[in-house]
């Protein structure tokens, strides 16, 4: 008796997950930085009168703008156009003391060539020349000094810019150098001050000796600024100081950019954020954010390989450009990167690829300035 045979079922291959890939778009990147800071007056200054007196006039409005040499206050001048004629006139007595000491030199001198006189004679005569006649240079020196007192009688802006309220008022006693009259801040240009990391600072000087990118001590790398209620960064600038130490407290140093403000617009003390020249032109690729993953301190993408299979590739990330991310390592031009459903995906894992061609996601809105050198820090531009 013979038994019937019994086949066993094939079983079922698994679906292979769907998923969709791409090749990198490819372009040419400059990195920027992005730092907070604030606008600054280049010339701040403390207006004080150089010499003391009552307040006769108030020439200005509070808060306009003012030219350098415009007058602005004027102290009572009477006490010293008094002290210009008594200088003028101890010029007067000392010129004409000096005139008569001159005549008696000259006749001692007559004197001693018939032995009418003794030399010791002779001699103080021919010191009390000497002596009126500096006598008579201080006195010229008293008058100049008076006069500069009465010129500084009107007290002027000593640079231009905006010129803040009155402190003193007409009638009002102002001492040297000690009482404020006002405060005038330049405005035309202006600064954009803020500090900058540690890290950065050592980055920028890597850079600079590997001719990357002029270090901002020596090269105006361009900076662009965006105010608190701005869109973009409309506001540019040239990087103009960085300082000489790093603050130990805070790990930053002090740096600033000069920006241009015909119409006086910005004033200082405004918020804004700036962001700059970071580094040279560089190859980056550019994939979608969703098509990283990340596993706990490494940032992953799946690629598909010739065989059908997802594998991981680790990859060091960069800004947004044009509403993509910057790959600056990890994967080749090549690479089918996995740019959807790759959520769910195994290294190893069997998948159904359908292949998009990826296109910018947003306009390019990095800065248009160009480097002074050819110059790499956190937001890029696509060149």
């Amino acid at each position: 008796m013979t038994a019937a045979g019994c086949s066993k079922p094939v079983p079922e291959q698994p679906a292979k997950q769907r998923v969709t890939v791409a090749t990198a778009l490819q372009r040419d990147v400059v990195d920027w930085d992005e730092y907070v800071g604030r606008f600054e007056a280049i010339e701040d200054v403390q207006l004080r009168p150089r010499i003391s007196g009552t307040i006769d006039r108030v020439l200005f409005a509070d808060g306009e703008a003012v030219r350098k040499g415009q007058p602005l206050f004027v102290i009572d001048p009477r006490p010293y156009r008094a002290a210009v004629g008594q200088a003028r006139a101890q010029v007067a007595k000392a010129s004409a003391t000096l005139r008569n000491a001159r005549s008696e030199f000259a006749r001692a001198g007559r004197l001693l060539a018939t032995q009418a006189i003794s030399r010791e004679e002779y001699e103080q005569k021919q010191a009390m020349v000497g002596t009126t006649a500096a006598d008579l240079q201080a006195a010229q020196e008293n008058v100049r000094s008076a006069l500069l007192n009465l010129e500084f009688t009107t007290v002027r802006a000593p640079v231009a810019g905006r010129i803040s309220d009155r402190r003193v008022s007409p009638g009002n006693f102002a001492a040297a150098g000690e009482t404020v009259l006002s405060r005038i801040v330049s405005t035309d240009p202006i600064w954009f001050s803020f500090d900058g990391a540690e890290s950065l600072y050592l980055k920028y000087m890597r850079q600079a000796r590997a001719g990357e990118r002029g270090s901002s001590r020596t090269s105006a790398n361009p900076v662009e600024i965006q105010l608190a209620d701005e869109p973009t960064y409309r506001w540019r600038g040239k990087m103009s100081f960085v300082d000489n130490t790093i603050d130990g407290n805070s790990g930053t140093i002090r740096a600033h950019a000069v920006v241009a403000n015909p119409d006086g617009f910005l004033t200082p003390g405004l918020f804004g954020r700036a962001r700059l020249l970071g580094s040279g032109h560089y190859k980056a690729m550019l994939i979608p954010d969703e098509a990283i993953i990340t596993d706990q301190t490494r940032r992953l993408v799946y690629v598909v390989g010739g065989d059908g299979k997802a594998q991981a590739k680790v990859v060091q990330t960069g800004p947004l450009v044009q509403g993509l991310r910057v790959i600056r390592a990890g994967i080749t031009p090549n690479d089918r990167v996995v740019v959807e459903g790759g959520t769910l995906l195994q290294p190893g894992t069997s998948v159904d690829a359908r292949r998009i061609t990826l296109e910018p996601r947003a306009q390019d809105t990095s800065p248009n300035a160009v480097p002074e050198t050819a110059p790499l820090p956190s937001e890029a531009t696509a060149g």
